[in-house]
């Protein structure tokens, strides 16, 4: 799993935790439905700090709590 892989899987597994769509997460954090949208689809496999931060705001979670899942344990390194 690389990166984009787990950040989609992470939100995803928040979304469902707390029983909201992606649509309303992007309500609540004030992120545009296309950019959470391409990170879904993995169209965009390189969120930027500030958009990850505005969806922990609207999970109420810090980007500590975010990154500690294990789906981040195992990620491919990609500088070779």
């Amino acid at each position: 799993m690389d990166i984009g892989e787990a950040v989609k899987a992470r939100i995803l597994q928040l979304c469902r935790e707390r029983s909201i769509s992606v649509n309303k997460l992007c309500t609540m954090s004030g992120v545009t439905q296309s950019t959470v949208n391409n990170i879904i689809s993995g169209r965009n496999h390189s969120v930027t700090v500030s958009t990850l931060q505005k969806l922990c705001d609207g999970l109420g979670i810090s980007m500590a709590e975010f990154f500690q899942a294990d789906c981040f344990r195992d990620i491919e390194q990609e500088v070779h």
